[in-house]
């Protein structure tokens, strides 16, 4: 079955170099039919809001038919919508609408791993050693004297060894959950299933893929030991994870892969892109997996570490910006994801928290690239902290304790009661809940007020659209003197036109002057005579045309 109507935007191929993409958590962005879940249906009612807050595109988490035990990241079927999420239907629906709203969308693909119901691995547990059917996934013989030892030292992201004995001896590998089992890559047949789906989902319309795992898929010949893990030093091997190397992952031979991937998205017209989630030691072997024979993006994830601090972001900005320069691609910025504690709780929680949060969201739409952003951020929406234990579902809390589900919280709409307007009136709870406090937080509540987190998105990001300084012909961050070591400034311009964006995060206010009107703002400032008086911990943007 193909999309009714799959034909992309084709406006602008690069549209992706200065897009702002809004990442999509589907289980937990809209309900339509009142069973707790957020689903396509739901996703699709609520794109005029998305067209309106001001973003070009959606990246939706994994919507495929799944056991969910990793939130769909454990996928059993790549080219069918799993029912929690609705069908095939609904989805080419949400595209047809999505793109008559000038919305793109990037749809999750997990290539890492399988689901452990997918039918190569239920058929791999049927066949015996050695089976053609084994070969598409990684076993392997145990150590020991009877095999009862894992193949080697290898653990899981998600915590514990990453290898599972079957009964009939052999030991499988999975980097997360037992239930996510590693492919082998270097079986062209799992190569060839790949390069396929990639071509069932761009005929049916969509406008990029996000990678997950992007880094993973190659595993070093022999599956060498690292040398060290949890059991023997106290440190978790994943504590390397873009700080060293490890024969589990960035192998030079990944790039095989999506040199073969290029040639197919670039077959197909409309600006079709890739963008890989990946963890490389390096910034120059990070920078590998993008070009124009490989991928468009890589996620920046040094902005989302930065500490509150200027020189923080001072550094981590510059240094994406040199090598963005060096690849030919643009930097892709963000602040908070699905795997990620939401940044108003990383910046000190509380009233402190939400100020910082709305000043980065200023500083990151002012700077020249891609930016992301996760769903609810844009209502300043925290972490949720206390969750009650029995609710949470992420595979890492039951092996390491550590929880990703205080950022899954489904997102409020409407209403003084949770779900708060998630599902239709009457219907079930939310997967998980929402806070009492999150009546204040939703999208009615701070829709049309000024000052609101939401209203200071739509207008930062109207601003983005229309100022011709924050285009894609606009210049480069040209960075300023300031008051003082807490103070950043930098000027983006082109022609006759420039914006300014300024961020307080020393422990004083400070006077503005010179850089022209303001036109947007995290926080109120004063006028001081001709100039304005900018709080701590925020940002605002001034207009010089």
């Amino acid at each position: 079955m193909t999309a009714s109507n799959p034909t992309p935007l084709t406006s602008d191929d690069d549209w992706w170099r200065t897009a702002v993409v809004y990442q999509v958590y589907v289980r937990s962005f809209a309900d339509s039919n009142g069973d707790g879940v957020g689903d396509l249906r739901g996703v699709r009612e609520r794109l005029p809001y998305l067209r309106d807050l001001g973003v070009d595109a959606l990246w939706l988490t994994p919507f495929y038919t799944s056991p969910m035990v990793d939130g769909g990241y454990d996928v059993a079927d790549y080219r069918d919508v799993d029912p929690m999420f609705g069908t095939l239907t609904d989805f080419d629906a949400m595209i047809t609408d999505a793109h008559a709203l000038g919305l793109r969308i990037i749809v999750d693909l997990v290539p890492n791993h399988t689901s452990s119901a997918h039918p190569w691995f239920t058929a791999a547990l049927a066949a015996a050693p050695g089976s053609p059917e084994r070969a598409r996934y990684l076993f392997a013989e145990g150590r020991g004297a009877h095999g009862e030892l894992p193949p080697n030292d290898w653990e899981s992201i998600f915590g514990g060894p990453a290898w599972t004995r079957v009964p009939d001896g052999q030991w499988y590998l999975h980097l997360f959950d037992p239930a996510q089992p590693d492919l082998n890559w270097r079986h062209p047949e799992v190569r060839a299933e790949f390069e396929d789906v990639l071509r069932f989902w761009l005929d049916r319309g969509v406008d990029g893929f996000r990678i997950d795992v992007a880094h993973g898929m190659i595993k070093a010949e022999g599956l060498p030991d690292v040398g060290f893990s949890s059991m023997t030093t106290g440190r978790r091997q994943s504590e390397l994870l873009g700080k060293g190397r490890l024969p589990y992952f960035d192998q030079d031979e990944v790039h095989e892969i999506y040199r073969a991937w290029r040639p197919i998205l670039d077959s197909y017209p409309g600006g079709r892109m890739a963008v890989a989630e990946a963890w490389a030691e390096t910034p120059q072997r990070l920078a590998r997996y993008i070009g124009p024979d490989e991928l468009h993006q890589a996620f920046s994830f040094d902005f989302l570490d930065a500490t509150w601090s200027a020189d923080s972001f001072r550094k981590v900005i510059d240094t994406a910006l040199v090598e963005a320069t060096i690849v030919g691609a643009p930097t892709t910025w963000v602040l908070s994801n699905h795997d990620k504690q939401r940044h108003v709780t990383r910046y000190g929680d509380g009233e402190v928290g939400l100020r910082r949060a709305r000043a980065a969201s200023l500083l990151m739409l002012a700077l020249p690239g891609c930016a992301y952003l996760y769903q609810g951020e844009e209502l300043g929406l925290p972490e949720v902290l206390d969750l009650p234990d029995e609710l949470r579902q992420d595979p890492s809390f039951l092996r390491t304790g550590e929880s990703r589900d205080g950022c899954r919280v489904p997102i409020p709409w409407s209403g003084e009661l949770a779900p708060y307007g998630f599902g239709p009136e009457g219907g079930e709870p939310s997967w998980l809940p929402a806070p009492a406090t999150w009546a204040a937080l939703s999208v009615a509540a701070q829709s049309g007020v000024p000052g609101s987190t939401l209203e200071l998105y739509r207008t930062a990001l109207g601003i983005r659209h229309s100022h011709p300084a924050l285009g894609p012909d606009a210049g480069e961050v040209n960075w300023l003197e300031t008051t003082g070591p807490g103070v950043l400034a930098f000027r983006r311009a082109v022609g006759e036109a420039e914006l300014t964006c300024v961020v307080n995060l020393s422990d004083a206010e400070v006077l503005i002057d010179g850089y022209g009107r303001p036109v947007a703002a995290s926080a109120d400032l004063t006028e001081q005579g001709v100039g304005h008086v900018l709080p701590v911990d925020a940002a605002a943007w001034f207009d010089r045309r």
